[in-house]
């Protein structure tokens, strides 16, 4: 039957997509070379597979260092189950120019296993010249076999290189059986962001023929979850604009789909964890506390997101792979809870005033009126002041004063105080704290909103007397009253010396003193990334990320009393997910928690409304549908409008998405309270 234009144009198109899925492998490799370099792992062999090596950001350094630490996990329990059986294999799908077997040699941990490999021709042959021409290399093949016909790229002793389609099970059942593979041994099949690049159809011939024709085997994958939310959403774009379209991510979108998939096509057992289940609760302590000493580090948001959307899976056929199963940890390091949802979204309206930034401070300097101070935007950090100005004609942004720069700082605070604000702690870089305390003003004060002019920041240096907190970014500052006089209380944060600050400071903003408090019972967590609002002359503390980097949904109250403060940590039922880098008001006796980043809950936080009388929560998602792009609140602010409805202007937010790009929400967003709070 002679071949129509469709089906010709159908194949063009599919070896576009072939193309650029390979070179999917050429990035990847720079990137674990990067990551290798900077101690995150050793392997001395990777160096040898790109021609010119580049320095990664830190979070990706850390992205391909839990996905090797995984990978690496699974191989190292296979080999150590299989360590008494005389024949078992490594069978890596779509290898690309992973070092694996170079290192276990090296490593003297193969022991007489042999790893067979499988790319598509012209990434084996490109792996088999560099092999050749590299004398590292070529010096870890023990005894040369003679090449088989047709696909056989390498054939030695432990090592063989098949450059293949692994869609097609009759090509590669031939190409193995050439090359030697034994389909009864003991064998692991290794697939790390392989399938998906497959339409499911294929891969789940795959997956089908693995468990087929190996009756003692492991599989392992590494891949995509979670699709539909904003993160998931700029993963998917990301991969769409490089033609290497994600598949097997739409048919089955979380851990629990996946691992029905796999029990679904003849595998016995399966286990299936995402990567913030895998570096929290199987990563040893100390092993995660050098990692994380390796390079400054300020990219928490990007770093949970991104492990939230990965998976490691193990798959197993045979008694003697069920104990090889990647195994849950016996105490899951972040509390499962179950929020009380209702039924009803809040409903999210965009503003159509263009304002975006991350890590900005913000704070209320009259009616209608919000001050933006910092953050970073396309444009780089140190963005501009600016406030945001509503009115019966809606809103608009209007730029003040640049002669009154406040520096570059992000993660800081802005806290209106006596007519205007106090801007304190932030950085320029995780190794750059800001030092100063700035008292801000907008002139003329006594202008009506809307402000019809560019207006003019009053920057006067803040000179303080007595013990000064050590410098921070990511902690609050709250005004809070003592017999009759107002302070600035700060608390918790974070600097290039602490994970997390547990201690809290009060500023006297009369006096300019920093003066020594009394406070009783027991402090909260060291914690950053959390909120705190001024509530009966104290302050209300929720959630935060705590020095293990894991996220915490305590709600405490610094109360005052006669002598000083008095902490007091409220049992709120049903427990909050816990949550960081969100935003927080309190609203009558209502704490309205907004947004943020949590780890074990479906989908993404939208507002938890926690009443500080009943000690009640309740959950409430949000609704995004007349927002058109993906509207990501963390790294963001978040003001009341005043408008005559309760309503929260939510105000830049975003992040640097791992290795797909940086999103910055475009516009601010107004959330109607009205269901949460009637």
């Amino acid at each position: 039957m002679p071949t129509t234009n469709r089906q010709k144009k159908k194949k063009k198109k599919q070896q576009g997509s072939d193309t650029a899925v390979q070179g999917t492998n050429d990035s990847s490799v720079v990137s674990k070379v990067s990551a290798a370099a900077q101690g995150y792992f050793h392997d001395d062999f990777l160096q040898h597979f790109v021609c010119k090596a580049s320095r990664r950001a830190p979070l990706i350094n850390r992205g391909y260092y839990v996905r090797w630490r995984a990978v690496d996990h699974c191989v190292r329990t296979f080999l150590q189950v299989t360590e008494d059986c005389p024949n078992r294999q490594i069978l890596s799908l779509g290898a690309g120019f992973d070092s694996l077997y170079f290192r276990l040699r090296a490593d003297e941990a193969l022991g007489g296993a042999v790893v067979f490999e499988v790319d598509f021709p012209d990434v084996a042959r490109r792996k088999t010249s560099l092999i050749s021409s590299n004398v590292s290399l070529r010096g870890m093949l023990d005894s040369q076999l003679p090449s088989a016909a047709g696909a056989v790229c390498v054939c030695s002793g432990q090592y063989r290189l098949l450059g293949l389609d692994v869609r097609e099970e009759s090509q590669v059942k031939e190409a193995l059986d050439a090359a030697g593979f034994d389909w009864t041994s003991p064998t692991l099949i290794l697939s790390e962001v392989v399938l998906t690049y497959m339409e499911t159809r294929w891969s789940d011939v795959v997956v089908s023929w693995a468990a087929k024709l190996l009756p003692q085997s492991l599989f392992v994958m590494y891949e995509q979850i979670r699709p539909h939310d904003p993160f998931g959403r700029i993963m998917q774009d990301h991969f769409r604009k490089l033609n290497s379209a994600l598949h097997a991510v739409r048919q089955h979108p979380d851990a629990a789909a996946q691992r029905r998939r796999f029990l679904d096509k003849g595998w016995d057992q399966c286990v299936c964890l995402d990567m913030n289940d895998f570096y929290l609760g199987l990563v040893p302590e100390e092993e995660r506390g050098r990692v994380e000493r390796l390079e400054p580090f300020d990219e928490y948001e990007e770093w949970h997101q991104k492990c939230s959307h990965y998976f490691i899976l193990t798959a197993s056929r045979g008694s003697l792979m069920a104990r090889a199963l990647l195994t849950r940890p016996a105490v899951s390091p972040v509390p499962s809870v179950s929020p009380s949802w209702r039924p009803v979204a809040l409903r999210v309206r965009p503003v159509p005033v263009s304002v975006e930034g991350l890590g900005m401070a913000s704070a209320s300097v009259g009616p209608g009126r919000v001050l933006l101070t910092g953050g970073c935007s396309r444009g780089g950090r140190g963005a501009e002041s600016r406030v945001v100005v509503g009115g019966p004609g809606g809103w608009r942004s209007v730029s003040v004063d640049p002669s009154a720069d406040l520096g570059v700082r992000l993660y800081h605070t802005v806290t209106s105080a006596g007519g205007g604000v106090v801007v304190y702690g932030g950085r320029s870089s995780p190794l750059r704290p800001v030092t100063d305390l700035l008292k801000v003003t907008l002139a003329p004060v006594g202008a009506p909103a809307p402000l019809d002019s560019e207006g003019k920041l009053c920057v006067e240096q803040m000179v303080c007397t007595g013990d000064s907190p050590p410098p921070r970014w990511r902690h609050t500052a709250t005004i809070v009253r003592h017999k009759g006089k107002d302070f600035l209380f700060v608390f918790g944060g974070k600097n290039q010396s602490d994970a997390a600050l547990g201690d809290g400071h009060f500023l006297c903003l009369d006096r300019q003193h920093w003066t020594e408090m009394p406070v009783e019972g027991a402090a909260p967590a060291a914690v950053h990334s959390h909120s705190a609002c001024s509530y009966q002359g104290g302050a209300v503390v929720f959630g935060g990320l705590d020095g293990r980097a894991v996220p915490l949904g305590d709600t405490v109250v610094l109360r005052p009393t006669d002598g000083g403060f008095s902490w007091d940590r409220l049992e709120v039922q049903p427990p909050p997910a816990p949550r960081y880098s969100h935003c927080a008001r309190v609203m009558g006796e209502k704490l309205v928690v907004v947004g943020g980043v949590w780890l074990h809950s479906e989908g993404v936080p939208g507002v938890v409304v926690i009443d500080l009388n009943t000690r009640s929560s309740v959950e409430f998602s949000l609704d995004t549908g007349s927002v058109s792009w993906p509207l990501m609140l963390h790294s963001f602010r978040c003001e009341q409008t005043d408008s005559e409805e309760p309503e929260l202007l939510l105000v830049g937010g975003g992040g640097n998405c791992f290795s797909f790009g940086t999103h910055f929400n475009p516009q601010p967003v107004a959330v109607d309270l009205r269901p949460a709070l009637g």
